[in-house]
Order: structure tokens, then sequence, then C-alpha cells
């Protein structure tokens, strides 16, 4: 083969070749990839192997790339079949090289996914960067978690040995939403109470509660909608899309009233089933009777209690047993109210035609009870003999027809019947329209019946029909707004749900249609067709102790009372699965910590202490035994619950969060307002002190989970908010200085780092904290010397480590971490570029450079005037404590000491202020203020005591005052002595240095070239001011380089001689006699104080005396325990006026 018979490139799809020559690919598949005759070939001679293509187009593209791929592989060398791998090829002369430059044999192992040439340029990053084919595929085999009843039902029924595959959801819009949304909405309500709210509120009113809370309930729906629709809800339904939206603070405290809803609902149908049962199916089994005429609403509230509780045990026993069986029976009972409903209007249709025999017995306008008689008359006609009716003896207690003990309201007015049902076409809805709100105790009276309005005996008030309650309005919305609730069904089951996302918004929306529609045309068709005594009657007196719904119904009143008692029980025994799995929901999440227990179960997940702590809460609701008390309670819940779905999807659409992208378009924040605005209304309209109860309940969830700081990131809304928020008041900030009254200082701490990058004096972030007691901005700052490219995780652990000691110190701010390549420069990074917009720092608190005199090298302090110099440069005020090791810990307090200012020049008011901040925290609150000033000679000493304490009144600052006189004396020989020794040691450490560099040049001649490694010291606090050396030195020595080498080594020797002859820089002595002067003085004085604050010098502006600027600021300073020197930034920080 001495040339290439056809020429072959790689293709995408050639994939076999191109994992061959990265050495990823199975050698069989690599073999196969070989033609026969290449096999055969001398095994002396290198042989190409040619990978035809057929794609002739991409062929001649790739020719223009200029790839082809050639197979330098021996075939005698060919690899064993049972390699996974190839890791070396052979050219043919012996020589091997790798045939995977990019991918090492681990990587190449993983085969084709890993390495794709057509991605060779991202093939480094595929294992964090993942291909988008293999992340689709991840998403689309995505599968919600199913909600309860689901995979509780599966688990039960799979033997350990045997396991179903878990199905795909499947549910639809009609099964999965639509129905069980009708079923949760139609409740107990509609059949027990709405008849009498038609009595109580009128039809007008009725239709405007129905309204009110119909509204309500489709405003929270849209809202739902377009939360559901953005994005995957798995199953928690209202509680995941709330503690999502809203944080986990709202999350917790809406998902436990939400929870507390449900069990409250619970205990409510589980009542409204006893009512149904007690007092139209089987009287006779009451437990307790009344003893007297007065207490047999007592005696009816405890069987209900009894019997409520036998029954809550009985259904708690059948969730606990098995939730399928639940789920099964959730269809029969829909049917139930399904034909419950349809019996009411085939009854309204026949009545306008043939209305319903139920007779009402009338005293006057009055109604009466027909459990205590048969005939409706005052006498009866027995063997042609007229004798007193049972009705006489009840109102005269006797047998005869006299009258002397008689009711003198029975006497005097006659007793009539009329129709209960007079049918749709009888006109009776005239008389219904208006409302007729009764007191407690009140007998149901028919107006514009004939009467004689005359007192009647108490004794015989037991013989009328009474009202049991007091109504009104308010009542009315409260009692009626859980025949609303249910909305959520369909959201619940969103891990059942085939589509979800179009499945919530239509199915929920359609069926609050279609319950708004019945509940209206009920409220008309029970207007029109029944008499308003009978619709005001709760419990059916007047119509023989028949459910007054019933009596409108076809064919029989039996219809209503066993459709209506089963559903009841179904909807019982729903809120009973449901709750529990809401409380384990929340408990999983962990951000209310002592729920914790409850998110255990049985080994198929069911909720079993969930199970327990909501059947003791559904007790209590028992206990109460009254539906309508209970009716509230749960209203109070459900409208908490609603109103943060609302409040969550208008925080969202104002926010414009990008990833709110619901598909659901029929939403608007408005609308999400009015519906917020509606539940709050309702809440308050149906009870304000039960209002005040859940949102009291809610509030100290929400500051529990706070206290409790629940680490939860879900991207929700108040962070978004908060953020919003933080963007308008820095932009609402102004740019420039903040006027001198809303001065304070806003600290940039600039901590130093040892080498296990621990903080070195963490008692500056106590410092701070005191000073900021929490108000206003503190930024910690440090820098890391190194490459940031390199030393970017180090950056991370040191900035965990400062926020670690702010959580222990209780400094509230933020940290700052800078990497740069000169400690110097990262920190006038730091001092340029902290902060942002308005909210940038005024102050920056600096750390003293301890052991500087004992180091040769200068960098520690040569940083700290630096920075001095930047933060003069930048007029920012400056912090230095000194001694910063003996400042109080927070946990220390000073019950006794001063505070002791020395003002000796005025730079803005800081001495002032800072004690006074100081003084804030409890640390230094019972400290006393004492301000010094000095005086010369030609200053009145006395005035200006005097001016100083006026200004300290005006300032409405308490401090003693004091005037030190300083007199002018000569400069003393210690002084002239200290002066002396510090230029000497100035000298020599200069001239130390200098001889260190020529002994490290000295070595560095005799190095091989090859064996120079620059070896990096530690940074102790500054960079090396000299250049570097670098790393291959190459020097040529001439005659002159030679001569000015000998010539400096003689000037350094002769430098050391200086050194006894030199005279001090007067300029200096001033200075020193200045720092020795004022160091006498504040001793004298100040040596007991807890903390001495006095006037920083500037450093000065001839770079050269810097070493002997340190000097004077130790020679002011010793003899101090605690000393904060203070450098203003050269404006106001403190005022006068108010």
């Amino acid at each position: 083969m001495g040339g290439v018979e056809e020429r072959g490139f790689l293709r995408g799809s050639d994939r076999t070749g191109q994992e061959c020559a990265a050495g990823s690919a199975p050698r069989p598949a690599c073999l196969a990839a070989v033609p026969r005759g290449a096999l055969a070939a001398p095994p002396a001679m290198p042989h190409f192997t040619v990978v035809p293509v057929e794609d002739k187009h991409r062929a001649e593209y790739d020719s223009v790339e200029g790839l082809s791929w050639v197979d330098y592989r021996e075939p005698a060398a060919a690899p064993a079949a049972g390699d996974s791998y190839d890791t070396v090829s052979s050219d043919g002369h012996g020589n091997h090289k790798e045939n995977s430059p990019f991918l090492n044999a681990s990587e190449a192992g993983k085969g084709g996914d890993y390495y794709d040439r057509n991605l060779a340029l991202f093939e480094e990053e595929l294992d964090i960067r993942p291909k988008v084919s293999s992340l689709l595929g991840k998403l689309v085999n995505y599968t919600n978690l199913t909600q309860g009843v689901k995979e509780h039902e599966e688990a039960e029924s799979t033997d350990g040995s045997k396991k179903k595959v878990s199905k795909s959801p499947s549910m639809g819009t009609l099964m999965g939403v639509y129905l069980p949304c009708m079923q949760n909405i139609f409740g107990v309500i509609l059949f027990l109470r709405l008849t009498w709210m038609v009595g109580m509120a009128g039809v007008l009113q009725s239709f405007l509660i129905v309204l009110l809370c119909c509204c309500c309930t489709m405003l929270t729906t849209i809202s739902m909608s377009a939360i559901a629709t953005n994005g995957v809800v798995p199953a928690g339904g209202s509680y995941f899309m709330i503690s999502r939206s809203l944080g986990p603070e709202f999350g917790g405290a809406v998902g436990l009233c939400f929870y507390l809803g449900t069990t409250f609902a619970g205990a409510m149908y589980i009542l409204g089933a006893i009512e149904i049962l007690l007092t139209y199916i089987v009287p006779q089994a009451a437990i307790f009777h009344p003893s007297g005429a007065h207490d047999a609403s007592s005696a009816m509230l405890n069987n209900m209690r009894v019997y409520g509780t036998l029954f809550l045990i009985l259904m708690a026993v059948v969730v606990f047993v098995g939730v399928k069986y639940v789920n099964k029976f959730a269809s029969l009972f829909l049917a139930c109210v399904v034909i419950s409903i349809l019996s009411i209007y085939a009854g309204a249709i026949k009545s306008i035609f043939d209305p319903p025999e139920f007779p009402i017995c009338m005293l006057g306008n009055r109604t009466l009870s027909r459990e205590h008689f048969d005939v409706c008359a005052k006498t009866v006609v027995k063997d042609n003999i007229t004798v007193a009716s049972k009705l006489w003896e009840l109102f005269c207690h006797s047998t005869n027809l006299t009258t002397e003990n008689c009711d003198e309201y029975f006497l005097m007015n006659n007793v009539s019947e009329i129709a209960g049902i007079p049918g749709a076409a009888s006109g009776i809805l005239k008389d219904n329209l208006w409302s007729n709100y009764l007191e407690k105790g009140e007998i149901l009276e028919k107006a514009h019946h004939p009467s004689v309005d005359v007192a009647g005996q108490k004794n015989s008030l037991h013989l009328y029909v009474l009202s049991d309650i007091a109504t009104s309005f308010m009542v009315l919305v409260g009692i009626f707004f859980p025949s609303v609730t249910g909305i959520m069904a369909g959201s619940n089951r969103s891990g059942d749900l085939k589509d979800a996302q179009k499945s919530i918004p239509v199915g929920t929306i359609l069926a609050i249609v279609t319950t708004s529609l019945v509940y209206f045309s009920c409220v008309l068709l029970f207007g029109a067709c029944i008499e308003g005594v009978v619709l005001r009657d709760k419990y059916g007196d007047a119509v023989n102790k028949n459910l007054v719904v019933g009596t409108l119904s076809w064919p029989s009143p039996w219809v209503i009372v066993i459709g209506s008692f089963f559903s009841t029980c179904g909807a019982g025994l729903q809120s009973l699965t449901g709750a529990p799995r809401l409380l384990q929901a929340i408990a999983k999440d962990n951000i209310i910590p002592f729920l914790w227990v409850f998110g255990h179960g049985k080994a198929n997940g069911e909720p079993t202490w969930a199970l327990l702590l909501t059947a003791l809460i559904a007790e209590l609701g028992i206990l109460i035994a009254s539906l309508d008390m209970v009716a509230p309670i749960l209203s109070m819940f459900f409208l908490m619950c609603y109103l943060f779905v609302n409040l969550a999807c208008a925080v969202q659409t104002l926010l414009r969060t990008p990833n709110w992208r619901p598909r659901f378009k029929y939403y608007h924040w408005a609308l999400s307002f009015l519906g917020m605005s509606i539940c709050l209304a309702l809440m308050f309209i149906s009870s304000w002190y039960y209002a005040l109860v859940a949102m009291l309940i809610a509030g100290m969830i929400y500051k529990y989970i706070e206290y409790q700081g629940a680490e939860k990131e879900w991207g929700d809304g108040i962070r978004g908010l908060s953020l919003s928020a933080a963007r308008y008041a820095l932009l609402r900030l102004e740019e420039g200085p903040p006027h001198t009254k809303n001065w304070r200082p806003q600290l940039l701490v600039l901590l130093k780092l040892d080498e296990d990058l621990h903080v070195k004096y963490p008692r500056l972030l106590t410092f701070a904290s005191q000073l900021k007691a929490g108000k206003g901005l503190t930024i910690i700052g440090s820098v890391i010397q190194g490459n940031f490219l390199e030393t970017y995780g180090e950056a991370q652990a040191a900035e965990q480590t400062i926020k670690n000691m702010m959580d222990i110190e209780k400094v509230k701010g933020f940290c700052q971490v800078v990497v740069a390549n000169k400690v110097r420069e990262g920190i006038a990074h730091l001092i340029q570029s902290c902060g942002l917009g308005g909210m940038k720092h005024n102050t920056v608190v600096l750390g003293w450079p301890y052991g500087w005199r004992q180091s040769e090298d200068p960098r520690s302090w040569k940083t700290f005037i630096g920075t001095v110099r930047c933060t003069t440069a930048a007029h920012l005020a400056l912090l230095v404590p000194k001694n910063v090791s003996f400042y109080p810990s927070n946990h220390e307090r000073y019950n006794e000491g001063n505070i002791d200012v020395w003002w000796i020049v005025h730079d803005g008011g800081m001495l002032m202020l800072l004690p006074f901040l100081l003084k804030q925290h409890k640390v230094w609150r019972k400290c006393k203020m004492r301000i010094f000033t000095v005086a010369q000679m030609d200053d009145n000493s006395i005035q200006m005591k005097k001016d100083l304490a006026t200004f300290l009144y005006q300032l409405r600052i308490e401090a003693e005052v004091e005037v030190v006189e300083m007199h002018n004396s000569d400069i003393s020989a210690y002084t002239y002595e200290r002066t002396l020794m510090m230029e000497q040691r100035s000298q020599m450490l200069r001239q130390m240095r200098l001889t260190k560099t020529e002994r490290e040049r000295e070595a560095q001649l005799v190095k091989d070239r090859h064996s120079v490694a620059r070896l990096e010291s530690l940074y102790s606090d500054e960079e090396d001011e000299t250049d570097p050396v670098p790393e291959n030195i190459q020097m040529t020595w001439t005659k002159e380089k030679c001569d000015a080498e000998k010539r400096n080594r003689g000037s350094a020797v002769g430098s050391f001689r200086d050194l006894i002859s030199i005279k001090p820089n007067q300029s200096n002595v001033r200075r020193m006699h200045t720092a020795v002067k004022l160091n006498e003085v504040i001793v004298n004085r100040s040596h007991d104080a807890r903390l001495v604050l006095l006037n920083m010098p500037g450093p000065p502006k001839n770079t050269d005396g810097d070493e002997n600027y340190m000097e004077f600021l130790e020679v002011l300073t010793e003899g101090l325990e605690r000393v904060l020197l203070v450098r203003g930034g050269g404006r106001e920080v403190i005022t006068i006026y108010s």
C-alpha cells in the first residue's frame, strides 16, 4: 500500500471510528471496524486503516477542515478482545503514543456518552455540564411524587416479594380534578343549612352571601391556577405552592392553618352526619334525653359529642387500616351528592303543578312545633261530642274545655294550617325576598298573618318553633363559607394527573362555576317553593321533624336524608385522609422542628402519628358539638390559606420574576389583590375575634420558623420582594453624603487572618458589634494574597470562617474577601469598592500592627500607614483600636468607670459621637463620659470650659468637662534621647536591610541557573517592597560594574560608623516632645479609664518619615490599657440642631 486508495474522514455518525481513535471504545468494536485484509498484512509493515464515508457532502466539508483518521496499529499487536479500552497505540516503529490526549483512562471508560468529537470543545466539562440530550432525557423521565391515596393503595396491595411496576399518572381533567372538587365543595351545609340561611337572610342577601363566597374562591382559583401552571407542582397542593412562592415562614404558617382547617372540616362533617342520624333517621337512638322543656339543646349537644367521638374513632380506624377503601368509595359518595341535588330540582319542578303536602300549624302568626300534637285544632269532635284537643291540653293544662289556666295568646288567636311547600307557582318568592333575622329564643312568626298581639305564658314557649342562635348577615357568612371550600382538591392530586398544568385550571374553574350555579339556583328555588317560616325552621320541627330540604325533594324526603348522610360521612373520611398527609408533608420539610415526629409512619408511608394528632384535634371540634360554632373556625383557616395563595400570585406577578411564566394566562395582579381583600373582609365579617385568633396563630408559627432559622432556599417571592425593596431603597438613597443628622458610622472592618485562615483578632468584631448595636451597615473585609484563579477556594473558606465568627460575635452585616497579588492593593480595593450606591462605608476600623518594632520586616507598618493614607484620601473616618485584646467581650458588664475623650483637635465631632454610641450597648451603658481638652498658655481655660459645657448641652450629651493646661516647657533630655534612639534605630534597620540585599545578591551569583527556585514566603502583613528576583539570572560583569559594587560595599561599612555621630532632626524632636507631653497628661488623668479616645495625628506627607510616625503613635499611647485612635473623615458628623 504505497498510498491511500480511498480517503476516509471522521463523521459524527462514525462513533466507532472516533472512539477507537480516542481509545475509549471496546476492542471488539475497534476490530470490527478494521477491514479483513488489514489483519492479514505482514507484521513489520505499518498499516493504514481506511474508514469509508457514505455521506459525500459531509466528506467534502471535512476535507476542508483537513480532518482524517488513520490507524497506525500493527495488526500483529492487535489488542485482546477482553480489554475494555485502549490506552496506548503503536506507530509501527515501536514508539507508543497516547490514543486519548484529553481523557484519562477512567474518563475514557465512560464511553461514547462522555466523549463526543462534535463536543470536543466542551469535553473537559461534560461531567459538570452534561449534554443537552442526557439532560432532556432526565427531565422527560421525571415523575411527580404521587399524592398519598395512590401510592399507599399500591403499597398496601403489594406483597414484599411481588412488587407492581409503578404506573405513570393517567388521570384526566374530569376524574382527576372536576369530580373531586365537586365532591369536596358540595357538603353538609348545602343540605342542613342553606334553606335556613335563605329563610333568615332572604333571597337577595343570600344571593349576596353566595356571590361573595364564590367570588372569593373563583379569584383564588385564578391565582392558584397561575401558580400551579408555573412549572411542575409535586404532590402537596396548596402547601407546596405557598411555601415555594412565599418562603418557608409563610409556607409553614399557612400550611398549618390549612391543616387545621381541613381537620376541623372533618369534625364539621362528622357533626353534620350525627345531626342527620339523630334528628332525621333514628331519633330514638339518642342517649341523653331532655329532663325539662328547656334543656333539649344541651341533651342534643351531649348526644352529638358521644356519637361524634364514636364516629371519629371508627373513621380513624378505617383510614388507618386502608386508604384504598376511602378512595374506592369516593365515587359512591359523590353519586349520593349528585342524586340528592337532582332530587331537589325534580321536586321543585313537580311543585309547580303538584306541591307536596306538608301542612304547617299556626297559632295566630306563630309557628307551632308538630312534635307534641297531631291535630292542628283547639277542639276535636269525638262521637259527635266536641272535646279538647291535644293542643288545648298543652296550652290550658286540662282535658276539659275550661279556660282558667289557659295561655292568653292561645285563647285570643285562632289555630290555622298553611301549606309548608306552596310550590314555585304560588308567588311566595316575594315574601321571601327580604331578610328576617332573629335573636336567640325568638318565636318564628309569619308576617302579615292575622293575630292578636298579647303576651303568652313562658312555660308554653317550648310548643313553638324557636330560633336556637342569634342570626345576622355576618354569622351566616361564617356558616356558609365552608360550603364553597374544597377548591384545592385538584391541586392536591397534581401527582396523579396526566397533564396537571392543563387539568388543574380547567377542572377547578368548571367545578366552581358548576357549584356556584347550583347554589344560586337552590337559593332561588328554596325562596320560590318553600314557606318562610319553614325555611327559618332549622331542624324541621314544623314539618314533623323532616329535613326541610327533604320536604321539597322528589320522590321522597328519604332520598336527601340518606344521600346527605353518606355524602357527609364520605367527606369526613376524605378530610381525615388528606389532613395527616398535609401534616406529614410539612413535617418532612423540617421547617418546624417539633413536628419532625409526624413525618414518620408505617412502612408503606402511611402517616400514623399525623393521623393520631389529626384525630385529637378533630375531637376538639366534636366536643364543641355545634355545627354552627365549628363552621366559622374552619372558615378562618381556609380564608387565611386562600388569602396567601392570592398574595403569592400577586407578589410574583408584580415582581416580574424571570421564573414566573405560567401557562395559565388569564390572571392579573389586580384580581389577586381583589381576592385577597375579599378573603380578609370575609374573615372579619364572619367573626372578627376568630379572625384575630387565626392571624395570631399564623403569626406565632411564622415567628417561630423565623426564630429557628429555617435554612431553606426555595427561590420564594418574599426573597424577591426583599430584593426589589432593597433596590428601590438603594435607588432612593441620595448618592451624596447623608445629612449630618442621619450620619452614623457605617463600618468597614479590616480583619487579618492567620496562616490557617482564622481570624487573628476577633475582638475587632466584638468592638464593631458594640459600636453598631445592630444598626446601620457593617462590612467585614479581608485580603488574601495570591492569584484569584488559584486561591478562590481559600477565599471561600475564609469568607465562611468570618461569617461564623460574625454569628458568634452577633455582628449583623456583610463579608467580603478579596484576593490580590499585594495585600496593600487588596485593602485599597476594599476601601474603594465596598458597599453599593448610597449604602457605602464611611468609617474604616483598622487593627494596630503589633510587634512592628521587633520585626526586621517593614511590611506590617508600611501597610498600616498606607491604609491610613488611603482612608484620608477617600475622606473616610478611621478608628484604630489599640490593645484590642483587652477590650471587653459582649458578655462583660462595666458597672462603673469612665470613657475618657481627649479632644485635642476638631475633625468633625467623631470623638463626641463614638462614646455616645458605645453607651447604647449594655457593656458600656453604666460608664460615665469625660471630655478633656487641651489649653495652651494664651488660652482662657475657664471660658473654654464654659463654652465646652454649653456645646455639650446643646448636643444633648451628658459628660464631665475638664480643660487641661499645657505650659510651654523646654524640650527635655529624655525627649531628645528618645528621638535620637528612634532615628538611630531607623537608620540601622535601613542599613541591615541593605546588607541583607547585598548578601542575597552574592549568594545568587554562585547558584546554578537551573536550580534557582523562588521560595514564596508566607505573607505576614504586606508584600516585599523590593522587586522579585527573577527565576533565571544572567549577569554580565564589566569593569565599571565591579568598581561600582566595591564603592557600594565601602559606603555601607562607613554608614555603620556614622550611626554613632548622628544628630536628630529638629522637626522630629518637636513631634516627639508633643507626644511625650501629651502622653504624660493623658496617663496622669486617664490611667484608670475603661477606654481612652484621642485624636490620631496624620502620617507625614514625606514617606521617608513613616517609621518615625509609628514611633510617635507608640509614645503617645504608652501606659494606656485600651486606646481608640480616631481620625475624622473631614466632615461634620454631629449637630446641635434638631
